[in-house]
This record gives structure tokens, C-alpha cells and sequence, in this order.
């Protein structure tokens, strides 16, 4: 009877156990598998509203050294919208699953496993796995362990901006205690985080951020971070030359924004300073007076954590991840976020396009 089966159910797609397993049900029924998950797919480029699809994929026997894990927390990130619309200089084939961030637990494991065991907490260690689905089954060496104490949307978030603002304050210029850096789009998340990991540091932050209806609250909200100095560039230029010349001594500078938000940054650059673009969110180019160049000696130079990732060991990463979940476990490293069930993808997508306005950071929950 064994034989016959093992004669046909490969054709429809189902592993058998070998040939001396004693009883041929109790062996299939303890085969480690991944149930099957729902996901949000996409099989062309194009806008993520009109692309995406929420389907249902099927389970599958895990092979030898791979890991069955349940999503807990994924946020949508705009490197997770570039990609879905083919602009992303790095991209998965399609079809795709989309999402690249995210933090699940893992529920079952197949022989040659050796790190990972069940109940373990993990996020993606590279960026192609696809976290908008229930279950995803991957090679063990796809994820990275991390801590089980901290609460799941910042584990979930960690691996992103948090790494891009600490590296960034790390690995560009040797900042002493005391020193300044200023920055543009103050109140996104990596804006965030630069703020407190300077802090942290014993660094001062000039935060330049667009003028808005909520504009003293949202400066507060900065401030409460740490932030030494929160101006619109409109205040900015109405700044006497003596009062700009005593503000323009960083030596770092972060622009994510592009534009004329880039010249501000580089007004507040002191003596060969740097610039750091990780971003374009203006799409708009950035634009140099040559002055600043030839006297101050500014530099400029792009920062991009993929090609740091590339560049570094699973377990520095891993190192530099745990570290700052510790900060946010000590209640040093905090940022808003806005928590929605993946059920209700179709309106968390819509925040994060901007349909509706100004929304934080999206991240979805997998119940």
C-alpha cells in the first residue's frame, strides 16, 4: 500500500517520508510544514492600490533548514511602495509578495535547522522575503533573532530607520560630545530617531521641518525627544546673518527631503562639513551654490543601509538590531506609529500613499 501511494501522490504535489517509516500516516501527519497564509501579492509593477491583491497561497512541507514563521508586525515602508511600482533600484521578480520589514515568531522547523527553535522571535535579514503574509517559510539563514521583551511593531520597525539614523550618526563623521547636526524631515522616522540617538550621544540637533496648521505641537513633540532647535525653513531665512552665522556650525547634515529643503541643510553646515542624502521625498533635485563649496569646504555624499548590509556580517547586523531594541526596552528610543489589522489592509495602504493626509508610520498586525 505504500508503495502505490508513493507511486502517486507525487503527482499531485505531496512529499512522501521514506520508504522505512513504520507507519505511513503518523510519518506525514509529523512532517514540519507552514500552513497556508494570505498575503498581498502583486504580478506587475504599477501603483500599490491598483497592483496589489489580497490572495490566499497555499501550505507546504518545509525542506531541510528551513523555518516556518508567523508574522506578528509589518510596517509599510515608501523603499515597500518603490518597489511595488518598479522604481526601487533593488526589487524582487514578480511575482511578488510585498513588504520588507516585520517581526514573527517561528512555529515549526525542519531538520538542519541549528539556531532557530520554536517561539523564537525574528525579522528579515535581507530584504526580498515579503512580510505582508500570515506565514512565510524561508531558509533559516534568512532571519535574524531577536529579543521577545519589547513591544512587537518596534520590533517589527527596527531594522529600517532606526539602523539608517544610527549608522548614519556613526559611520559618516567623527562626531565629538558636543557637536551639531542638523537635518531635514525632522519629523519622519529616521528624523526621529536621529534626534534621540544624538541625544544619547551628548549631540545637539537643528530640525528643519515643513510649516504645517499644528506647527507649535508638532515642535513640542520634537523638542520632548530632544531636539535642541525645531525651524520651518521659512524661519530659517528670516534669520538675522548673526543668529545664522552662530547656528551654522554642523558638522553633519541629513537630507531626505531634496530641493530647497537640501539648500537649507547646507546653509547650517559649518567648515567641511558633510551632507548625507538617504532620500528625495520633494523629488525635486539638489541645489548647490558654489560658494558654501569652495569656502567651507563642504562635502556631499549619498547613505544607503542596503549597501551597508552588504558590507557587514549577519551578526553585526544582528549586534546593531539588538542594541536598539535595548534603547527602546530602557525607554530611550521611541516613535508614533499607527497600528492596523492586516485585515483592513486596503486602508493602511491608502495612509501610506497619503490618500488621506498626513498619517503615521503603517504598520500592520497579523492576529
Amino acid at each position: 500500500m505504500a508503495m502505490l501511494l508513493r507511486s502517486l501522490l507525487p503527482r499531485v504535489g505531496i512529499l512522501l517520508p521514506p520508504v522505512g517509516c513504520p507507519r505511513l500516516i503518523r510519518c506525514l501527519s509529523s512532517a514540519a510544514v507552514c500552513p497556508p497564509a494570505r498575503a498581498a501579492v502583486y504580478h506587475q509593477h504599477g501603483a500599490p492600490d491598483h497592483v496589489l491583491q489580497l490572495v490566499e497561497v497555499e501550505g507546504r512541507e518545509l525542506l531541510e533548514g528551513e523555518v516556518c514563521v508567523k508574522m506578528l508586525a509589518a510596517p509599510i515602508n515608501p523603499s515597500d511602495i518603490n518597489r511595488i511600482e518598479g522604481v526601487y533600484p533593488m526589487r524582487p521578480p514578480v511575482p511578488a509578495v510585498g513588504g520588507t520589514e516585520g517581526v514573527g515568531v517561528v512555529v515549526s522547523v525542519a531538520p538542519g535547522v541549528s539556531k532557530l527553535k520554536v517561539n523564537d522571535w525574528v525579522i528579515p535579514s535581507h530584504p526580498h522575503i515579503g512580510t505582508w503574509r500570515t506565514y512565510i517559510a524561508k531558509e533559516e539563514s534568512a532571519w535574524c533573532l531577536v529579543a521577545k521583551d519589547v513591544p512587537e511593531k518596534y520590533a517589527a520597525t527596527v531594522s529600517v530607520n532606526p539602523c539608517t539614523a544610527l549608522r548614519m550618526l556613526q559611520d559618516i563623521v567623527d562626531l565629538k560630545p558636543g557637536a551639531s547636526v542638523v537635518q531635514n524631515g525632522a519629523t519622519s522616522m529616521v528624523g526621529q530617531c536621529v534626534i534621540q540617538l544624538a541625544r544619547i550621544n551628548d549631540l545637539h540637533t537643528i530640525n528643519l521641518i515643513r510649516d504645517r496648521p499644528d506647527l507649535d505641537s508638532v515642535k513640542e513633540r520634537l523638542k520632548a525627544l530632544g531636539a535642541d532647535y525645531v525651524l520651518t525653513e521659512e524661519e530659517l531665512g528670516s534669520l538675522d546673518k548673526k543668529t545664522l552665522a552662530g547656528q551654522a556650525q554642523a558638522k553633519l547634515g541629513l537630507n531626505c527631503v531634496g530641493g530647497s529643503a537640501a539648500t537649507a541643510v547646507m546653509k547650517l553646515l559649518g567648515e567641511g562639513g558633510v551632507m548625507v542624502t538617504y532620500g528625495g521625498m520633494a523629488k525635486k533635485p539638489i541645489t548647490l551654490s558654489t560658494g558654501p563649496l569652495i569656502f567651507k569646504d563642504l562635502r556631499l555624499q549619498g547613505f544607503w543601509l542596503g549597501k551597508w548590509k552588504s558590507n557587514h556580517s549577519d551578526e553585526e547586523f544582528s549586534t546593531m538590531v539588538n542594541y536598539l531594541l535595548q534603547l527602546v526596552c530602557d525607554g530611550k528610543l521611541q516613535y508614533a506609529m499607527d497600528e492596523v489589522q492586516f485585515s483592513d489592509f486596503d486602508t493602511a495602504l491608502q495612509k501610506a500613499l497619503g490618500r488621506q493626509g498626513s498619517a503615521l508610520k503603517q504598520v500592520l498586525i497579523f492576529n
